[in-house]
């Protein structure tokens, strides 16, 4: 009998534990679906109040609403400048023509109104870093997301490789994420993709990342 209720302790505080990763995992896992969904939810409701050219302040309130109801998101650092933005036009319940103005453009960035899988992308709806740091290659470590123009990235991890540096999947190791100048329908949201969300992340926790374009790269190579 003693042993059996020791065999029960043991199971106990074995199980919990068991329990408490695949809680972890699962829970991990079904927020990165739920935010997958909400961001691209806001994408689709910033695109839909951008639409026609035009703003009001009915439907900068319910920008608000919506953004105050997942608030789990906002700390995803593509979107801190639209929620930002949107409470500030609001702080005095007014909402004028230059707001609006600021507000508009603020939204047709974030959503990249007009932009097609293939087009080019527009550097201004990018979370480059600015200024543009200049680039060393010996010792650094590289990644490329995106589709380029100097060709398949194989190509583009191969350049920076003939010139000291290391490529890779990204982590927190990465010293340069480099963007393609290109859209590609394997990115997660038709704006910006995984990559560029955990490199913005880590760069606003202090972590010494940069993020450049294309263009930006090529010029040191």
């Amino acid at each position: 009998m003693i042993a059996s209720s020791a065999g029960c302790r043991n199971a106990q505080r074995e199980t919990p534990m068991a329990d408490v990763k695949g809680d972890q995992f699962y829970n991990r896992v079904g927020r990165d679906r739920i935010e997958c969904r909400q961001i691209d939810e806001l994408i689709g409701l910033a695109r839909g109040i951008a639409a026609d050219g035009l703003i009001n302040q009915a439907e900068v309130q319910f920008l608000q609403k919506w953004l105050a109801a997942n608030v789990e998101i906002s700390d995803q650092p593509l979107i801190q400048t639209l929620y930002r933005r949107v409470n500030e036009v609001l702080s005095d319940g007014i909402l004028d023509e230059n707001e609006k103005s600021e507000l508009f453009d603020c939204l047709a960035t974030f959503a990249d109104i007009g932009l097609e899988l293939g087009e080019v992308l527009k550097p201004s709806s990018l979370p480059l870093c600015n200024p543009a740091p200049d680039l060393t290659f010996p010792g650094r470590r590289y990644c490329f997301t995106g589709t380029f123009t100097l060709g398949q990235r194989r190509a583009c991890e191969q350049a920076v490789i003939d010139r000291g540096a290391q490529t890779g999947s990204q982590t927190q190791k990465t010293n340069v994420l480099v963007i393609g100048s290109y859209v590609t329908e394997s990115w997660k949201h038709a704006c910006f993709g995984n990559k560029i969300l955990q490199a913005c992340e880590w760069r606003d926790r202090g972590l010494p990342i940069c993020i450049v374009s294309e263009a930006h790269w090529r010029g040191f190579l």
